[in-house]
């Protein structure tokens, strides 16, 4: 079934609250009452509190770790491996799994810990993705940890302990500062690692001296093409240079515990670049931590960073080509109130825009197979690696970008002719496991609701099964779009 959208009706507010703003509609989801005030459903979730909180309260999350005893765990199984490597132990090899793709043949048998801590953070992170109405929070988070990614495929520590960066550093702050979900991005060891910044160590130091060894530039130029300012907003070569000694000393404690607490940020002062710091034409006297810390505040500040966050929200939920108003509005918003993410998320229900442009957004494979399940509800077993297999196939792995820029936002990144055929087989897997099928008319009516063509309408009224029906519901040109 193509995917036009040249006779798809103007979006129905129900329809644009749970998928352009939600993760889709629910079966016990009443498209009614929720058009009635459709903007009123959404501002709901933001007032709740600590809605994107996964905790350990949850029974269901208990087994969580957070960050420093995830990256502990993984320093531990790591020296076990390099004892069993330098033991010369005759390797026993174990079967290849969604977690861990290798084949079979390529390594030894290691101990899982890293792969059990990431289904774990994986399950707790779609549990939350099912359970969540309508989900727009959710989709909030999804935003900012693309926005700040890190990639599994960097290290077995960064696989530990991707779930708890985007609980400790993204779920706190997500309706909170930007300045504060910034600061706590780039002080966690999990950023740091992946970034590289604890191989970074200032020339002039007493570290740098001793080793001669010198400065590593990735954190600081991602933070200011990725995280903030945005490319083509100003900034130099030696901006990036000067920030980068002024990041030098932002570490993660290793495995001896000889500058703290294995696997927690800590500053090494011997590894600092001394002295003050010119950035983006403004001068930061020596002072450690501090000095970096300061530039950060001021570059969250920044008109760039409004602009820059603005656009790519507005990508997200509107357009691949967002309207100017509405960045402009976005933009305005985000720096009259400093920042303030729920701030900015109402200004996001009100535009105008978000409720009377078509739905030309192809969902996110994320986005998609979390509508699937949600449509059909929890499976019974096999979580989480079918969705984590799922996300696999569709090209976006859960925590596993292909770069610091995270995946791509834009609809022609996921149209490819491949990749709709794994959504339609995607949408025929997940009919045959559906344990409760319902009238597919009438889940048609609460998932796509009036957004129906005629087309879609006589497929589904002539399937010749309910699970037929749920697939063509599940391939419908309407559901694959918010």
């Amino acid at each position: 079934m193509a995917l036009s959208v040249s006779n798809v009706a103007p979006p129905d507010p129900a329809l644009v609250a749970l998928n352009r703003f939600g993760l889709g509609a629910r079966p016990a989801d009443d498209p009614g009452k929720i058009a009635a005030d459709a903007r009123g459903y959404l501002r709901a979730e933001l007032k709740q509190q600590d809605i994107a909180l996964i905790t350990a309260d949850d029974s269901k999350n208990a087994g969580l770790l957070d960050s420093t005893a995830a990256i502990q765990a993984s320093m531990a199984a790591a020296a076990e491996r390099k004892a069993a490597r330098e033991n010369k132990a005759a390797p026993v090899m174990q079967p290849a799994t969604a977690d861990n793709p290798t084949d079979a043949k390529d390594k030894p048998a290691v101990p899982p810990v890293e792969a059990d801590i990431y289904r774990d953070e994986a399950q707790a992170r779609f549990d939350k993705a099912l359970a969540a109405a309508p989900g727009f929070v959710e989709r909030l988070v999804g935003f900012w940890s693309n926005h700040f990614c890190i990639s599994i495929a960097k290290a077995q520590i960064v696989r530990a302990c991707a779930g708890a960066f985007e609980r400790e550093a993204i779920r706190p702050f997500v309706l909170g500062r930007f300045a504060d979900m910034l600061l706590a991005v780039e002080h966690h060891p999990a950023m740091l690692f992946f970034l590289d910044n604890h191989q970074s160590i200032g020339p002039d130091s007493r570290a740098g001296k001793s080793r001669g060894r010198g400065l590593n530039e990735n954190l600081a130029r991602e933070i200011l093409e990725l995280h903030t300012l945005g490319v083509g907003s100003g900034y130099s070569q030696a901006d990036v240079t000067s920030f980068a000694g002024m990041l030098t000393g932002w570490t993660m404690a290793g495995r001896e515990g000889r500058l703290g607490e294995p696997g927690t940020f800590v500053f090494n002062a011997n590894a600092h670049q001394p002295g003050e710091a010119v950035l983006l034409g403004k001068t930061y006297p020596a002072g450690g931590m501090g000095q970096a810390e300061a530039a950060l505040n001021d570059i969250a500040r920044h008109p760039a960073t409004a602009r820059h966050i603005a656009t790519k929200l507005a990508r997200h939920f509107l357009a691949d080509d967002p309207p100017a108003a509405a960045v402009d509005r976005l933009a305005e918003v985000f720096a009259k109130t400093d920042g303030d993410l729920r701030a900015l998320a109402l200004a996001l229900i009100d535009l105008p825009e978000a409720w009377s442009m078509p739905p030309t957004k192809l969902r996110s494979p994320f986005d998609y197979v979390s509508a699937v399940r949600r449509a059909i509800g929890p499976a019974a077993d096999n979580e989480p690696q079918r969705t984590l297999r799922w996300l696999r196939a569709l090209g976006e792995p859960l925590w596993q970008p292909p770069g610091p820029n995270g995946f791509s936002d834009r609809s022609d990144s996921w149209a490819s002719a491949e990749g709709l055929k794994t959504r339609l087989d995607i949408a025929w897997q997940a009919a045959k496991q559906a344990s409760d099928i319902g009238n597919p008319d009438d889940m048609l009516s609460t998932v796509i609701g009036a957004s129906a063509s005629a087309e879609t309408r006589e497929a589904i009224a002539r399937a010749e099964s309910r699970q037929q029906g749920l697939a063509l519901l599940l391939m419908a040109p309407e559901f694959q779009r918010r």
